[in-house]
């Protein structure tokens, strides 16, 4: 009878360990398992977002040339952001002390592309965003100058043109970044990379002031600073 009971002891524990290592092996296999992704359930529209730039403004006040400057920027899955740019560009220069060219325009310009958020998570109350603009103006000036060379008979002339057609096509890349403030309202910057795509300068043969571009001799970089509203 002993004997017996040794026996089934030693079954016993023969199958208990087995299922210990049964279920340890179990554990394991499912722990080797890829993990199973989630989809992104965020809807595809997340609302606006309305800005106004302030350094255009500033800019035009402490010197010749400046813009107003909003934007309506859409968020599609806090990733994607079409954006469309609307501006008005102006210019009085007048008395340069070099070239003595008076110089006078004013015009709208408008603006449109797309920015990517970059950050790792995308629904965070701040973003990095890269991006891309199309631009365009059309737009009329006044020149004038004692110096000028004369475009016909490129003598030295005293000249004056008024209301000359002008147009210019070019491409912006973007970094910007913005944050939450406080509710609806954050704040960002942008630095612009300008390229001119096609341009016609008109009768004179070369602007001093394209609205929306800026000058045309200056650096191709820009900047804004955007006070914006989410919607």
């Amino acid at each position: 009878m002993t004997h017996h009971r040794h026996i089934s002891a030693s079954i016993s524990r023969v199958a208990i360990s087995a299922l210990l290592a049964f279920g340890a092996l179990s554990a394991s296999a499912q722990g080797l398992k890829p993990q199973t992704e989630h989809p992104d359930t965020t809807r595809f529209f997340r609302g606006l977002q309305v800005m106004a730039d302030a350094v255009g403004p500033i800019q035009l006040a402490v010197s010749d040339y400046g813009q107003y400057e909003a934007a309506l920027r859409i968020n599609l899955k806090d990733k994607y952001f079409p954006v469309f740019e609307l501006g008005y560009g102006t210019a009085n220069h007048e008395d340069d002390p070099v070239t003595h060219v008076v110089y006078k325009t004013s015009a709208p310009y408008g603006k449109v592309g797309m920015d990517f958020n970059i950050m790792k998570n995308k629904h965070d109350i701040y973003r990095v965003y890269v991006g891309a603009r199309y631009a365009f103006t059309s737009f009329k000036y006044d020149v004038a100058s004692p110096v000028l060379t004369d475009p016909v008979w490129k003598d030295p002339a005293e000249i004056e043109l008024n209301n000359i057609p002008a147009s210019c096509h070019w491409a912006e890349l973007v970094f910007a970044v913005d944050a939450k403030i406080w509710g609806p309202l954050h704040l960002g910057w942008s630095v612009r990379y300008r390229r001119r795509l096609a341009h016609n300068d008109g009768e004179s043969g070369n602007v001093w002031y394209v609205p929306g571009f800026g000058k045309t001799g200056n650096s191709r970089l820009g900047g804004t600073f955007n006070i914006i509203i989410n919607l």
